[in-house]
């Protein structure tokens, strides 16, 4: 559900409410051409337009310019409450901001069919209104960007509004776009968490979920998708649906057989891997409602920020995406052709794959492998007049209907009529093709300003004549690469490149020339110190009790930010952002999460979203893969590591740090040691425990019915013994100079000794459950026998 006002929808991120009316319009602004305006090299430059209001100069910046605004889907960004001097800073945000969408599909696949705009304007004022409660100031900005609604009492902090006549004013400045064809986009500078979405878009530039809210707010505005959350208010699990079968395309009352044998919803992708994490299936909640009605897939973006769509959610978005282009770019002029003609047509290019165009003549397709141009003189034509007719289909696999993939048709009446003979004059009647001596020349490819990735499909156009189609002969470092049939696109996927490249192409005396980046980005992990690490083959293995960091730094070689990403135990890829109250602190996994304003973050293993969620926890092993995306849309390998998360320690009763002389007894309670030194032995009666972190005991070790003994990271000189623990047993990261016995245990969790190097016999016996190493061998100098013969 989303509240229409004055015609704009809002969907806020995570909790939809009303927007407020905007101000009334003032006057147009008028353009003037401005010149050394921020752009990627070889854009379109810059136009300076100042207001005859009196309102704030604006600078319209055409960051990407794949084609005339009116055949393409235009995205107008604007930033509200930066100053002249911050104006840096919103073009960084906005960098991180495309980025990140260009890294999710179908906006990577298809970013070709995308326009954006920034339209730059200095702020008298720093901030926006009511940031961050609503005792803050307002400030003196050109959107009048607020929270909370546009400081609206009965409004929630995280909704940010903008003056939709201010922002409609300002995106009326780019030439070309209407609110047919353009999504607006308002960045307010601000680390606040919040946005809006619908027939405007907001986010707050500097919070760490920010870039993530604009293709969430995409999927409401572009797609026409619905929140997928099962809760209205944060921290409310929301009342069971009442209603009929929704008309949602991602919500059902369906069963899953109930869809196969109707062929209804998500039929076609049921049983597959989601693209958002585990299997497209029936999963309950969404629409706001806790139960009573389903969704396809456990945690896509539409009910979870940082993963992606699934494959419903995208097939949607590409049907629009695709709805807002034109797939024919440019043809001969429909109507009459002469029998020797060629008739020629350009479509739009896909990032990744070539666009199908087949031609018939009367009906019968002609084998033109897919080529963009047809030599009627070469077929022949029986006299009379013909029906050449071009199809355009997208066959991409995002939209699993075939049906509905985009498709464009154009005709032509092609005219071979035989002249015909009097007794005074013979008069042809067919026509005949124009000719032209002009020499081709590109006048359309994809942009050569910066580098294309090593998958890409690259592409160029040509002028054309009437009477032939100039072909393109590609090289790739000087050595020509075969391309039949549509010349006009080279894939560089079969070609399998790494490292740096020079791709050029040429018609007749014109030249385009790319740099083609093969070089995967690199992404750096930082982790927070673990009780043990032990170096694999295929990865380190980490273990840790309770919590553990990581960060990700991710590079390259080329300008522009780099999107990392992780995904645990193979569930969906979710961006690295940081933590949600702090982009530069590092992602903090536990067991059962950490809540934050209502939802659930961190939560190793099964996700947790909202507090309600009921799955295992998060403690045992675990794969963590990670990788990044760069601004060239290079995809990374991805790289691993496994974590073992230990269930947490008893609470300390007693904490010893220092040097302690002397024999150690401890008869009852949780005593712990931390970095400490027992000089003398050291005996754990029934009933008591003993956590040493980081220690040294100078001394054998004895635990009798303990309750508890943990020894992490430690170092025992002589014997260790233990002998009927009835809690918990853990050895991990340790150095035990003596023999090791371990008998008659009875734990919760199976007795873990991992990593230790054990400097005499280690011995196991009539343990329940038995002990484990956590994949992590121990190194023992002397004889290993029954339960721990293979530790």
């Amino acid at each position: 559900m989303r509240t229409k006002l004055l015609t704009v929808l809002v969907a806020l991120i995570t909790l939809p409410l009303t927007a407020q009316a905007a101000p009334t319009a003032q006057a147009a602004p008028t353009a003037q051409a401005a010149p050394g305006a921020w752009g990627a090299p070889g854009d379109r430059g810059a136009t300076v337009v100042r207001d005859a209001a009196a309102v704030p100069e604006a600078t319209v910046v055409p960051v990407q310019v794949t084609g005339p605004a009116a055949s393409r889907f235009n995205l107008v960004v604007m930033g509200d409450g930066y100053t002249a001097a911050e104006l840096p800073k919103f073009r960084e945000q906005l960098d991180k901001h495309l980025n990140i969408l260009w890294s999710i599909e179908p906006f990577k696949s298809y970013r070709n069919y995308v326009n954006v705009y920034a339209v730059e304007i200095a702020s008298p004022e720093s901030g926006v209104d009511c940031d961050p409660g609503l005792d803050a100031p307002k400030r003196d900005t050109p959107l009048q960007m607020g929270f909370w609604g546009g400081c609206n009492p009965g409004s929630v902090q995280r909704l940010l509004t903008v003056s939709q006549a201010a922002a409609t004013r300002y995106a009326d400045l780019v030439p070309g776009t209407t609110s047919a064809n353009r999504q607006i986009l308002a960045i307010g500078n601000s680390a606040t968490y919040g946005g809006a979405g619908g027939s405007y878009a907001t986010a707050s530039g500097g919070n760490a979920l920010s870039a993530l809210i604009t293709p969430h707010e995409l999927g409401h505005s572009l797609g026409g998708l619905q929140d997928e959350y099962d809760y209205y208010a944060r921290g409310d699990r929301g009342a069971p649906y009442q209603g009929p079968e929704p008309s949602s395309i991602h919500h059902s009352l369906l069963t899953e057989q109930q869809m196969l044998d109707q062929h209804k919803k998500w039929f076609r992708w049921l049983g597959e891997q989601s693209e958002s994490g585990g299997t497209i299936g029936r999963y309950e909640g969404g629409m706001y409602a806790g139960s009573g009605v389903w969704r396809p897939s456990a945690h896509s973006m539409m009910k979870v920020l940082g993963y992606y769509f699934d494959q419903v959610s995208r097939e949607r978005m590409t049907q629009r995406l695709s709805a807002k282009a034109t797939l024919f770019q440019g043809s001969t002029p429909a109507g009459p052709v002469a029998a020797d003609q060629v008739v020629w047509l350009q479509t739009l290019h896909p990032v990744d794959h070539e666009l199908d165009v087949t031609w018939t003549l009367d009906g019968t397709p002609l084998p033109t492998a897919n080529a963009r141009a047809v030599d009627l003189a070469a077929l022949d034509l029986a006299p009379g007049k013909h029906t050449l007719t071009a199809s355009i289909v997208d066959n991409t696999t995002f939209i699993r209907d075939r049906a509905a993939r985009p498709t464009a048709t154009r005709a032509w009446i092609v005219d071979n009529s035989q002249p015909t003979t009097t007794a005074s004059t013979t008069a042809p009647t067919s026509t005949t093709a124009p000719t032209s001596t002009a020499p081709p020349t590109f006048a359309a490819s994809t942009p050569t300003e910066h580098p294309v990735g090593a998958d890409e499909v690259v592409y160029a156009e040509t002028t054309q004549s009437a009477t032939a189609q100039p072909a393109i002969t590609w090289r790739l470092d000087g050595a020509v690469v075969p391309n039949p049939g549509n010349d006009r696109d080279l894939a560089l996927a079969p070609l399998k490149l790494t490292g740096r490249h020079t791709l050029t192409a040429q018609v007749s005396a014109d030249t385009l020339a790319w740099q083609v980046d093969g070089v995967e980005p690199t992404v750096t992990p930082t982790m927070s110190k673990p009780l043990l690490t032990v170096q694999k083959a295929s990865g380190p293995e980490y273990v840790y009790d309770d919590t553990f960091t990581m960060g990700l730094s991710a590079t390259d070689d080329s300008p522009g930010y780099v999107v990392p990403e992780f995904r645990v135990d193979g569930d969906g890829w979710y961006n690295y952002y940081g933590w949600p109250t702090d982009a530069s602190a590092p992602f903090r996994f536990t067991a059962e999460g950490t809540e934050i304003d209502q939802l659930v973050y961190g939560k190793l293993g099964v996700p947790r979203v909202v507090p309600w969620d009921n799955v295992p926890s998060g403690y045992g092993r675990h794969l963590v893969e990670y990788r990044a995306i760069d601004a060239t849309g290079n995809i990374g390998t991805p790289k691993r590591f496994a974590v073992t998360l230990l269930h947490p320690a008893p609470a300390c009763t007693k904490t010893l740090t220092g040097t302690h002389n002397g024999p150690l007894y401890l008869s009852s309670g949780v005593t712990c040691l931390t970095n400490a030194t027992v000089n003398g032995p050291t005996v754990v009666a029934a009933g008591a425990s003993l956590i040493a972190r980081d220690s040294h005991l100078a001394g054998p070790v004895r635990a009798d019915r303990a309750a508890d003994l943990q020894l992490l990271r430690s170092t025992v000189i002589g014997p260790l013994g233990a002998d009927r623990t009835s809690r918990s047993l853990v050895v991990v990261g340790s150095t035990i100079q003596g023999p090791v016995s371990v008998t008659n245990s009875k734990t919760t969790q199976p007795p873990a000794l991992a990593g230790n190097t054990v400097n005499g016999p280690l011995t196991c016996s009539a343990n329940t459950p038995a002990p484990t190493n956590l994949e992590a061998p121990n190194h023992v100098s002397g004889p290993r026998t029954a339960q721990c013969t293979n530790s």
